[in-house]
């Protein structure tokens, strides 16, 4: 019997090269490596000879050599960008290959697009998305943390970010979420909107341009920002409040993105401040050690009495774990563990699984406080 096989789109970018390496670390092998640079797919499959990766060129804006690559294979994973142009573009051509689809981002445009075209699970086929860090684990771990030791949630405060490399995937989808990457159309989130009472509060939370938080290395910039998975997530938990900040370290990139809706309102060209952040991003990082944080603490009961339970997940890349999520989520596709459909990862992927993959694979450090810490006790730097 053959082994399925894995595509993997964007395989010599940031994500696509550490989602091969995740696969291989879960045993899984003959991957079809697709991009658009073929000696730099070749030194990727040359990393593991024993591995017996193929290398296909494919871009996902030439349908031709996008069809190409799909065809025969058994789950495509998508690492290519920028998210909000694509869409829906890989998972439907892998659809149209009859083949299953997990994409590291995709969001509520990619669902729209697929839901328009027809519901995939009559013909057997699973779409899973926001397979990735934030979207992704940014919900997966907050629903992990909700069953270690509380009776009841009714709150959550999440601070996401880090000092790391910009890429030019990143840099041009930060520039399109500002206008896209939601539901209807929308933008993909809002500014300092939060969760009150179950709801969306507009303004309700202020930006801190120059303060301190207890899970980053000196001084921040607090945004607070609330997105549609975030709104998901509270209802999902059922929770009356949510605050979510994304935290911004580095000077340059926090000044560059204050003023970047008025660059954009002003008619400047996305492209160049796509650029400017790649600079701006290398500029904070000069000299310091990249991290990347994700810092949640639930509030509600525990044996009836007022209680939290908070996790701090520190890595030196958000590409890596956004690389470990998708190749987490292909591995449950072909183990059958999801149902066909289009899903969000967060709905669908085990979060105790998750868990133990990553204190086992040491792919970041993890702290846990209050109930968590003595419901599931672990060693700072185990995870």
């Amino acid at each position: 019997m053959s082994t399925p096989v894995i595509g993997v789109l964007g395989a010599s970018g940031a994500v696509g090269q550490a989602a091969v390496h995740a696969l291989r670390a879960l045993g899984h092998t003959g991957l079809r490596l697709g991009g658009r640079t073929p000696s730099a797919l070749c030194a990727v499959a040359r990393e593991e000879p024993g591995s017996h990766d193929e290398t296909v060129w494919a871009d996902a804006d030439a349908p031709q050599g996008l069809r190409a690559f799909t065809e025969g294979c058994h789950t495509v994973l998508n690492c290519a960008g920028p998210t909000y142009r694509l869409r829906a573009t890989v998972a439907s051509a892998a659809l149209a290959a009859g083949a299953h689809c997990v994409d590291v981002a995709g969001d509520d445009p990619a669902a729209e697009d697929l839901s328009k075209d027809g519901d995939p699970a009559r013909d057997g086929r699973t779409v899973v998305l926001s397979a990735g860090a934030l979207p992704g684990l940014s919900s997966l771990l907050p629903r992990w943390l909700a069953g270690q030791g509380l009776d009841t949630v009714s709150a959550l405060t999440a601070h996401c970010g880090g000092l790391e490399t910009c890429t030019p995937t990143v840099a041009r989808d930060l520039m399109l979420s500002l206008t896209s990457g939601g539901a209807d159309g929308a933008a993909y989130g809002e500014a300092l909107a939060a969760v009150r009472d179950g709801r969306r509060a507009p303004r309700a939370l202020r930006t801190a341009e120059d303060t301190e938080h207890a899970a980053f290395p000196g001084r921040v910039a607090l945004q607070p920002y609330l997105s549609g998975e975030s709104e998901r997530l509270a209802h999902a938990l059922g929770l009356d409040r949510l605050d979510w900040y994304n935290v911004h370290p580095g000077p340059a990139v926090r000044a560059l993105l204050g003023r970047l809706p008025a660059s954009l309102a002003a008619g400047e060209d996305p492209a160049a401040l796509a650029d400017r952040l790649l600079l701006a991003a290398d500029l904070d990082l000069a000299g310091r050690t990249p991290y990347y944080v994700m810092d949640f603490l639930l509030s509600g009961t525990a044996s009836g009495r007022p209680a939290t339970a908070g996790l701090t997940l520190r890595t030196a890349s958000s590409y890596r774990l956004t690389a470990t999520v998708g190749a987490l989520a292909v591995d449950a596709v072909l183990r059958g563990a999801v149902p066909p459909g289009v899903h969000f990862a967060c709905d669908v992927l085990d979060p105790d699984a998750v868990v133990r993959h990553l204190r086992s694979h040491g792919i970041a450090g993890l702290r846990l406080t209050g109930t968590a810490a003595d419901a599931a006790p672990v060693e700072e730097g185990v995870l």
